[in-house]
């Protein structure tokens, strides 16, 4: 390899105070997450029952929502139907 073949600072261009410019770092993207799956949890019927229910939900929106009967609901929720 010559001595041509070896980047000069003096090739750079100068800044504004004459020192040789240096290039900006480069922006890192942010990787995504080499599983997704892992990255997910998954609620059982009571737990989105509870969840649900702790938002305001009436029971019967809670049945719709989740496709349960009412009963099923109201078992989770260990409520007397009415």
């Amino acid at each position: 390899m010559g001595i041509n073949a070896i980047p000069s600072v003096a090739a750079a261009p100068a800044s504004a105070d004459g020192r040789p410019a240096l290039n900006p770092p480069t922006a890192q993207q942010p990787q995504p997450p080499a599983n997704p799956q892992t990255d997910t949890v998954q609620l059982t019927e009571a737990q989105q029952v509870y969840q649900l229910y702790n938002q305001g939900r009436q029971v019967p929106q809670i049945a719709d929502s989740l496709g349960l009967p009412v009963a099923a609901v109201n078992s989770y929720l260990n409520l007397s139907s009415s």
